[in-house]
């Protein structure tokens, strides 16, 4: 059977099922039934709509993204697959993916790290436009932009 698409996503949805789900950080969330989950599912790629292939490629890498994979599958598909530093989840940008407009990524793209401060000086260092740090209660943030605008949160959680 074959899933329904995400609006403006070359990826189906999956079904939203009952079980046990984790966060980013891997820590445990709130049960949604007593049902056991017996199979393992990981969110590992996550589309990010862009208008220039090359540009936004070489922005991610600049900001410290692992270039794993740049494939043209054809005239109309190009694929090319970046991974954060230390992540298990990648995002995938290139053409033939996606009808979403550029800059208008639908999820919210957001890096969880264990100093704030450390990965601002990170990004501006590499030349990358990083906001101050944003304290909150929820933890710390700061805020970057690819060049189409899609916007990334990188999240500190609070201590305890």
């Amino acid at each position: 059977m074959a899933l329904p698409q995400a609006p403006g996503c070359a990826i189906p949805w999956g079904s939203k099922g009952a079980g046990a789900h984790l966060g980013l950080t891997g820590r445990r969330l709130r049960a949604t039934s007593t049902r056991v989950v017996s199979v393992e599912m990981r969110l590992e790629l996550v589309m990010v709509p862009v208008s220039d292939v090359d540009r936004a490629k070489a922005f991610y890498v600049q900001a410290g993204f692992q270039a794993d994979h740049d494939h043209r599958v054809s005239d109309a598909v190009r694929f090319v697959q970046l991974t954060p530093p230390g992540s298990g989840c990648s995002i995938a940008i290139g053409t033939g993916l996606t009808d979403t407009p550029a800059g208008e990524c639908p999820v919210a793209l957001q890096l969880v790290v264990t100093d704030a401060e450390a990965a601002r000086a990170e990004l501006a260092g590499r030349g990358i436009d990083v906001s101050d740090v944003d304290e909150q209660p929820w933890g710390r943030f700061v805020y970057f932009a690819d060049p189409d605008g899609n916007r990334w949160s990188v999240q500190q959680l609070p201590a305890g």
